[in-house]
């Protein structure tokens, strides 16, 4: 049983049902022509086109029989989640994106999804989270930035106004995966197209430290949390934060202690990498991730945790085993 629990999924009949719906969204436009699809949210910039495989599962599914997969968690698409909207129009938009995804992914027997919430309000998180969980969601996947990308706002995950969030998290025992945002407001990370490569990291490294300094996990102790591309810088900067800490052990939580909450994917390429991981958190704590179908990925996941230095036991339990229990897979 082979379990890839990082990959996202837009279906196309979520595209054609916008097309017909429109005048419910009045801040979302939908840019359609010769069967390619682009979103703009809030009169800001049109996303990048939607790649055909994100929508369909055909090339998906050969994908996954190449690399010998089994079963893939997907989430949406976080340029189309739309924490940008107003709060009311906000909901409506994850209800209807969940909506389509769970159409389409409940009548898949080899897909799982995860939810869409309005993170730009707390209490509306949690009731969708609630409803889509209900509905055949095995958690939830989230942006690091609740407040809309680029817009000059300091909102963290950490921030009170999600507090009611976290708290259905924990209340519902739900996985939590936290994917970075496309965010190029550091104009530094347009050369060499760094954006995947670098802002992504640094977006993702910034965003989880929040929470961590927060104490938003032993808060909610309840919600499993799982960070994208093998925690960012976070396994390798915990000793700073920590030295961070002792300088200030009023100010914020303990991070070692945070930390320790934490579950990963295995989106480092790198066995020596993987190892490290693996010294640092222990093997039930990672899970094989792809992150399909983006080109930044890893289009053949298990080559890493194959080559890393792993028990079979071990490298069973990060190859399906762990994912299964961590978002409660019937399988």
């Amino acid at each position: 049983m082979i379990v890839d629990c990082h990959a996202h999924f837009a279906p196309e009949v979520m595209f054609q049902k916008l097309g017909k719906a429109a005048n419910k969204f009045p801040n979302i436009q939908l840019l359609a022509q010769d069967g390619k699809y682009r979103l703009a949210f809030v009169g800001g910039q049109p996303t990048r086109p939607v790649m055909p495989r994100l929508r369909e599962t055909e090339e998906r599914y050969d994908w996954m029989d190449r690399e010998r997969l089994d079963f893939q968690v997907c989430g949406g698409w976080l340029d189309a989640f739309g924490y940008e909207l107003p709060p009311v129009e906000g909901e409506a938009w994850a209800r209807f994106t969940n909506e389509a995804l769970l159409e389409t992914v409940n009548n898949e027997k080899r897909l799982f999804p995860l939810a869409t919430v309005p993170l730009q309000d707390g209490e509306r998180a949690a009731r969708v989270l609630e409803d889509a969980m209900k509905d055949g969601a095995r958690g939830v996947m989230i942006g690091t930035q609740p407040e809309g990308v680029g817009l000059g706002k300091a909102a963290g995950l950490d921030d009170d106004h999600l507090k009611p969030f976290w708290a259905a998290a924990s209340d519902l025992e739900a996985t939590v995966f936290i994917h970075p945002e496309y965010d190029t407001l550091d104009q530094r990370v347009t050369a060499y197209d760094m954006v995947n490569a670098v802002a992504r990291i640094n977006d993702l490294t910034t965003g989880v430290a929040r929470i961590v300094f927060g104490g938003v996990l032993s808060k909610n102790p309840g919600a499993k949390v799982v960070v994208a591309t093998g925690g960012a810088a976070l396994p390798y900067a915990l000793g700073r934060m920590m030295r961070h800490h002792s300088l200030h052990p009023d100010a914020m939580a303990d991070p070692k202690k945070e930390f320790s909450h934490l579950y990963f994917d295995t989106i480092v390429f790198e066995p020596e990498t993987l190892d490290y991981l693996v010294l640092k958190v222990g093997p039930d704590k990672i899970m094989l991730g792809s992150d399909w179908p983006f080109p930044i990925g890893d289009f053949e996941p298990r080559k890493v945790v194959e080559a890393a230095k792993l028990s079979e036991i071990d490298r069973a339990g990060i190859l399906g085993g762990n994912a299964a229990r961590i978002f409660g897979l019937e399988i």
